[in-house]
């Protein structure tokens, strides 16, 4: 049977989630432990998998996150306050991207800057028009021009390489996010990493 104080919980952190989000269509939270371990400030984990997110103007097909255990003041939340994190904690997870989705995003006031930084780097034009997603590369086009790169995982980053050139771009990155694999699979861009969410 699940721990009723766990599932209420749950409750509130998938609304929390929503709220972060411009949308989500579905969304799947569990938390891992027992209500006992969570009264003396610790919580096993917690478990993610949204599908058609868009966070941050980033539209995301699917994203699935399970965090390692996470040390909380219980106490605060009792009393109604915010949950506040005792330490760091890991989170390791996956995301996929479709091309549509990915230009739409890169369309979007918020990724304008990075999209014609992208197409800069790679064809030397701007404004980027369009990423598309054929077979496995990834298609940047501008003003009448495309080029073919592979994206990749290289020191922790994604880095666009041109298929058969030496052209590359490495997107800027977070230095608390490491990304492990980043390849196109079945007309969708994949990225896995690993992170660390402090206090």
């Amino acid at each position: 049977m699940a721990d009723p104080v766990l599932q209420l919980l749950a409750s509130g952190l998938q609304f929390w989630i929503r709220q972060q989000c411009e949308s989500v269509d579905q969304l799947e939270l569990q938390l891992h432990g027992s209500t006992l371990a969570l009264l003396r400030g610790r919580l096993e984990g917690v478990s993610l998998v949204a599908r058609k997110a868009v966070f941050s103007a980033l539209e995301i097909e699917r994203v699935e996150l399970r965090s390692g255990a996470i040390s909380v003041q219980i106490g605060r939340l009792m009393k109604g306050q915010s949950l506040q994190l005792d330490q760091s904690f890991s989170v390791t997870g996956s995301a996929e991207f479709s091309g549509p989705g990915l230009s739409r995003s890169f369309s979007s006031a918020h990724w304008r800057g990075l999209a014609d930084q992208i197409s800069e780097a790679l064809l030397g034009l701007t404004p980027l028009q369009e990423l598309t997603i054929a077979g496995d590369q990834l298609l940047v086009r501008a003003q009448g021009r495309e080029m073919a790169t592979q994206p990749r995982a290289e020191a922790g980053c994604v880095v666009l390489q041109q298929s058969d050139g030496p052209q590359r771009y490495a997107l800027p990155g977070d230095p608390n996010i490491t990304i492990e694999r980043a390849e196109l699979q079945s007309g969708r861009l994949l990225v896995s990493g690993r992170a660390t969410v402090s206090p």
